[in-house]
């Protein structure tokens, strides 16, 4: 039960900070206010960051919530590529509805320091081990090709759904991330398929 306590706790903060850095920016944000939304204590809030600035990495947990709660929510006889063209678009609608361009462009900054923990990388994360299983369903139903491996499905899916990001904040969020990526990603998706299905 306490571990499930402590995740809480560190949910309720990271929730807390994105929804502020969303509506008030990640510069006007402090940790009082931080503490404060969160109903958290600092003791608490210094607990699980160092300072505001680890809450960037965060984002990645605030992820794999959402993961977890598709998971959940999605109809387990959709097909395989349907799954991933799904969560994708969940995602984005995610992060254009409560992410600002400015703090994704932090992110992906954050990630390339050489001393910066990538948890964009981290195959442990929820995101990971959902996306393995889906290629694994696409794999066992003939979906995908057998010349790909379930781990070059994974990568290859991750790798262009951080490009699809990427773009979107190096064009400043000027264009829908999520109508875009409802093009994009069942052409990217395509070529894993066979011709068949």
């Amino acid at each position: 039960m306490k571990k499930k306590n402590s995740r809480n706790t560190k949910s309720k903060i990271v929730s807390a900070a994105w929804s502020l850095f969303y509506e008030q920016g990640y510069d006007d944000t402090t940790i009082d206010e931080i503490v404060e939304a969160s109903g958290t204590s600092k003791g608490s809030f210094y607990h699980y960051f160092d300072g505001k600035d680890a809450l960037l990495s965060s984002l990645s947990y605030l992820f794999d919530e959402k993961y977890e709660e598709l998971m959940e929510a999605m109809d387990p006889a959709m097909k395989p590529v349907d799954k991933l063209v799904y969560i994708n678009q969940e995602l984005f609608l995610m992060i254009e509805n409560t992410v600002s361009v400015e703090l994704l462009c932090r992110l992906f900054s954050s990630q390339l320091s050489a001393k910066a923990e990538k948890h964009l990388l981290d195959t442990g994360r929820t995101y990971y081990k959902l996306l393995r299983k889906i290629a694994m369903e696409g794999m066992a139903d003939g979906t995908f090709r057998e010349d790909f491996t379930v781990s070059d499905i994974t990568r290859a899916y991750a790798m262009f759904e951080r490009g699809l990001m990427y773009d979107w904040c190096i064009g400043a969020g000027n264009y829908s991330l999520c109508q875009y990526a409802q093009t994009m990603m069942p052409l990217f998706l395509k070529g894993f398929c066979k011709e068949d299905k």
